[in-house]
């Protein structure tokens, strides 16, 4: 009798386990993909336009294509990625992973979805290396239990036996910084970490490619085997319909063209510019609703935060302001940095409730750039003209393509504003859009807080850097 109970207990004990809902069930269940990430250009960051990053673009696709919401929340290392994982707050792990022993113990890595060079960068004024002998011989940087420092590990196993490098501990400095600053020769980094990186450190070239590139993918938290499925049959999805190199070749630092010199002078300016003027910048933009680092760029590009700037046309102070403009927003002195931004918030903020409500984001916000350059009426005469040619007047793509007729005579002598240098506003926009950019990029920036599970809200608080980084 005890037998047949005991087998009873165990067949029932086994039904229940064939019955329980697999991970992919139970996320659809809960209607909710929670993915953890890190706070960098490559993953995950909050821009002026909202949140973007190649791992968040990835991840929205693939909750999207379950049927539920994402939940995605920046934590401030590897290690806390993987205690998340470890703990079932969250799903997946993704911030260009590569697989290892470390994440083998709480998780099972998907297929890699793509493969990055990984870069030997040098000092501009330093002795370009070429080749991975040149690295034995030279200070080596690279960031403690990184994949690198792995890459590194089996070098020196296979062709460079004396090969030596100095350790980044993970909390501390970039390994590019330190290049930067002297305090190392060479350093080893993602070809995509670079991309953006090399504005924030102009100073600091490629000299080769190592051999081995550096497979990346996401972590599925351990025994979800149906959830691990689904991200390799999303993933072959996006690469066979040719999305995934799309994705990664835009999620660059590289699709715009940025010169050495101007990011040079930019980064100088951050360091000893803008600190005056943030905190005004921060609570102008706080009022009228606005990104602050938006603001700053526009700033930067009127007059390099100058407060003593002038133009030719009267325009004068740190947001270059006309008198007509100055005097409509009640200020007395357009020198004064603190009055000149203010004023230019809430100038821009009139400008913005000129656009139409239907307009949709990002859109509206470039629209209204524009207009705050060339004025609300030229950029009304080019949505008129964009609308005549077929194209679509709420669309910023368009109407910026169209701008540059309103300096042609068969177009302008039809416009009710006549006349404008129409390219203006267009390198306008392209410019405030390539220092907002490099702004979101900035060693240090915070990332506003994101919803994160209740029981990881501690550990999901948001990285405090967003430094390039593996």
């Amino acid at each position: 009798m005890r037998a047949l109970t005991l087998a009873a207990t165990l067949l029932l004990l086994a039904g229940c386990t064939r019955h329980q809902p697999s991970a992919l069930d139970a996320v659809r269940a809960r209607g909710e993909l929670r993915v953890v990430t890190l706070n960098l250009p490559t993953c995950y960051y909050f821009g002026a336009q909202g949140t973007e990053g190649l791992e968040f673009e990835l991840a929205n696709r693939f909750a999207s294509q379950l049927g539920v919401k994402l939940t995605m929340y920046p934590v401030t290392n590897e290690r806390a990625m993987q205690d998340e994982l470890a703990a079932g707050r969250a799903d997946i792990a993704a911030a260009s992973l590569s697989d290892s022993p470390d994440w083998q113990r709480v998780g099972d890595a998907a297929v890699p979805y793509a493969n990055i060079p990984q870069l030997v960068v040098y000092q501009r004024s330093g002795v370009r290396p070429r080749e991975t002998l040149q690295l034995e011989s030279a200070r080596l940087a690279v960031r403690a239990g990184s994949p690198q420092e792995r890459i590194l590990e089996k070098l020196r196993r296979t062709v460079a036996p004396t090969l030596q490098w100095v350790q980044t501990a993970p909390s501390s400095a970039d390994p590019i910084e330190d290049v930067d600053s002297g305090g190392a020769d060479y350093a080893i980094t993602d070809a995509r970490e670079f991309s953006f990186a090399r504005h924030l450190y102009p100073n600091v070239l490629v000299g080769f490619a190592l051999p081995d590139t550096r497979p990346v993918q996401w972590i599925v938290r351990k025994s979800a085997t149906g959830l691990l499925e689904a991200v390799d049959q999303f993933f072959g999805g996006l690469a066979q319909s040719g999305e995934l190199t799309q994705l990664v070749q835009s999620a660059t630092g590289d699709t715009r063209r940025f010169e050495y010199e101007e990011s040079r002078e930019f980064q100088t300016h951050v360091a000893d510019r803008l600190p005056r003027y943030r905190s005004w910048f921060e609570e102008a933009a706080a009022q009228v609703g606005i990104d602050w680092r938006l603001l700053a760029a526009i700033g930067y590009q009127e007059s390099k935060w100058d407060p003593r700037a002038a133009s030719d046309e009267g325009a004068q102070g740190l947001m270059m302001l006309t008198a007509n403009t100055a005097q409509a927003m009640g200020i007395k002195d357009r020198n004064d940095p603190q009055q000149s931004i203010f004023a230019g918030a809430h100038y821009l903020a009139q400008v913005r409730e000129m656009i139409p409500d239907r307009v949709p984001e990002p859109d509206r916000t470039w629209l209204t750039i524009a207009a705050y350059n060339v004025g609300f009426g030229h950029l009304e005469d080019a949505r008129i003209i964009t609308q005549a040619l077929g194209k679509d007047p709420d669309s910023w793509t368009s109407v910026r393509e169209q701008l540059p007729l309103l300096a042609q005579g068969r177009w302008y002598t039809r416009a009710k504003r006549g006349y404008a240098r129409g390219w203006e506003p267009v390198q306008f926009v392209d410019r405030i859009q390539r220092f907002l950019t490099l702004l979101e990029w900035q060693p240090g920036e915070a990332t506003p807080a994101r919803t994160a599970p209740a029981a990881a809200s501690q550990a999901a608080a948001p990285a405090t850097t967003a430094r390039v980084m593996p």
